[in-house]
C-alpha cells in the first residue's frame, strides 16, 4: 500500500507537470504557455488516488482510471495528461491476469481512449497527443505482459528446483532403506547359517560327550570352524561399514555357485543329507546373479536344517534353462513348521534378493511332506542391477 501511494504521488506529480507544457510553442516544447483548470485538476487527482488500490482491484481501477481519461477528453481545453493513470492500470491488468484477457482488455482500452481522443477532442485527429495516447496504452500492456511471463519463468524455474531438491531428499532417503534392507539381509545369511550350524553341532556334541568322546571332539571342531566363518564374514562386513571413504575392493571373491560343494558338506558335518545336482553347463553368471544364487541355497538349506525335523533330507538342482538359472532346493522333512514363523526373515529376504534381480521366487509345502523352494534368476540381470546402481 505504501509502495502503491509512493507511485501515485509521482504519477500525479508528472500528470500536474505535463499539463504545464505546450508542445505546439513558438519555439518546440514549451513551459508555463498553459494552464490546468480546476476540473483538470481533479481528474488528475482522482485519477492518481486510484491507483492506490491498484493491487488489490486492478480492472476496477482501469475502469475508473479510464473513465476519468474520457471526461477529460471530452472538457478538458487545454487538455491534462489524465491518461498516464489509466496506462499504469493497464499496466497493473496486464502483470496480474493471463496473456488472454491482456489482450482482450488492453485492445478495448487502446481502441476506446485512442478512438475518444481522436473523435471528441479539441485537437484533430492526427494530432501527435493522439498518437501519443495509442503508444503509450499499448506499450503498458506490452510491459505489463513480459512482467508476467517474466514471473512465471522465474516461478517456474523455483518450482523446478525445488521438485528436484525433494526428488534428491527421496531419492537419498529411497538408497538408504535400501542399503539397510541389504545389510539387515547379509547379516541374516551370515549370522542365521553359522549360528544354526554351531547350534546342531554343539546339541551333537552335548549327547554324546559322556559315551563318544570323539564324536563330541569332532562336533565341537565343526563348532569352532562354523564360528570362526561366522566371525570372519561378520568382520568384513562390519568393516566395510565403517569405512569412512569408498569401500576397498574386499579381501576374498563373495560367495557363489562355486562353494557349492563346501557349502553342502558344512550342512552334511551337521547331520543333514545334502544331494547336489548341476546341469548349468558351467556357466559363468554375474557376480549379483551368482551370489543370490548361492544365498537361496544357503538359507534354503538352513530352514531345512532348524525346521524340517531329524532324519530329514535336502535336494539342491541348479540348471540353465535358456536365458535364466534355477535353483531348487527340496526335503522331505515331517516338520510342520515352514520357516516363516517366530517372525523369522528368512523367506523375506530370498524373496527381495530375487525380486531384486527381476526374478521369480515360489516357496510352499511339497505334496506329501516337505517343503519347496524354487527361484528362476535370469543371468543378464546381473549387468542390469549393475548398471541401474551406477
Amino acid at each position: 500500500m505504501a509502495l502503491d501511494a509512493a507511485l501515485a504521488v509521482a504519477v500525479l506529480t508528472c500528470m500536474v507537470a505535463g499539463s504545464f507544457v505546450d508542445p505546439h510553442g513558438e519555439d518546440g516544447v514549451t513551459w508555463g504557455l498553459r494552464t490546468p483548470d480546476a476540473l483538470s485538476l481533479l481528474l488528475m487527482t482522482l485519477g492518481a488516488a486510484a491507483l492506490v488500490l491498484r493491487r488489490r482491484a486492478p480492472i476496477t481501477v482501469l475502469a475508473v482510471t479510464g473513465g476519468l481519461s474520457l471526461v477529460e477528453f471530452a472538457t478538458g481545453d487545454p487538455r491534462a495528461p489524465v491518461a498516464m493513470a489509466a496506462v499504469v492500470a493497464l499496466y497493473t491488468v496486464a502483470s496480474t491476469t493471463d496473456r488472454s484477457t491482456t489482450w482482450r482488455i488492453g485492445l478495448l482500452t487502446v481502441t476506446v481512449l485512442t478512438g475518444s481522443a481522436m473523435l471528441a477532442g479539441p485537437l484533430p485527429w492526427y494530432s501527435q497527443e493522439n498518437l501519443a495516447i495509442f503508444a503509450w496504452t499499448g506499450i503498458g500492456a506490452t510491459a505489463g505482459d513480459a512482467v508476467r511471463s517474466r514471473r512465471a519463468v522465474v516461478t517456474a524455474i523455483r518450482e523446478r528446483a525445488e521438485r528436484a531438491e525433494r526428488t534428491r531428499e527421496e531419492e537419498a532417503r529411497r538408497r538408504v532403506a535400501e542399503e539397510r534392507l541389504r545389510i539387515a539381509r547379509d547379516l541374516h545369511d551370515v549370522v542365521a547359517h553359522h549360528i544354526a550350524l554351531v547350534n546342531v553341532q554343539a546339541g551333537v556334541a552335548a549327547h554324546v560327550m559322556d559315551k563318544r568322546p570323539d564324536q563330541a571332539k569332532e562336533a565341537l571342531a565343526h563348532v569352532r570352524e562354523a564360528s570362526r566363518s561366522a566371525l570372519d564374514e561378520l568382520r568384513a562386513t562390519v568393516g566395510l561399514l565403517r569405512q569412512s571413504g569408498d569401500p576397498e575392493a574386499p579381501t576374498e571373491p563373495a560367495p557363489g555357485l562355486d562353494r557349492l560343494d563346501d557349502l553342502a558338506g558344512t550342512f552334511r558335518n551337521a547331520g543333514l543329507q545334502v544331494d547336489v545336482a548341476r546341469a548349468d553347463q558351467d556357466t559363468t553368471l554375474p557376480a549379483a546373479v551368482d551370489l543370490a544364487a548361492y544365498r537361496v541355497i544357503q538359507e534354503a538349506l538352513t530352514n531345512v536344517q532348524k525346521h524340517a525335523g531329524s532324519g530329514a533330507r535336502a535336494e539342491v538342482s541348479v540348471v540353465r534353462v535358456g536365458p535364466n538359472i534355477e535353483v531348487t532346493v527340496l526335503d522331505d522333512g515331517s516338520g510342520q513348521d515352514d520357516g516363516t514363523a517366530g517372525g523369522g526373515h528368512g523367506l523375506l529376504g530370498m524373496r527381495e534378493r530375487v525380486s531384486a534381480l527381476r526374478g521369480t521366487l515360489t516357496t510352499g509345502p511339497r505334496y506329501g511332506g516337505g517343503f519347496r523352494v524354487h527361484a528362476i534368476l535370469p543371468v543378464g540381470a546381473g549387468v542390469r542391477a549393475t548398471e541401474d546402481a551406477v
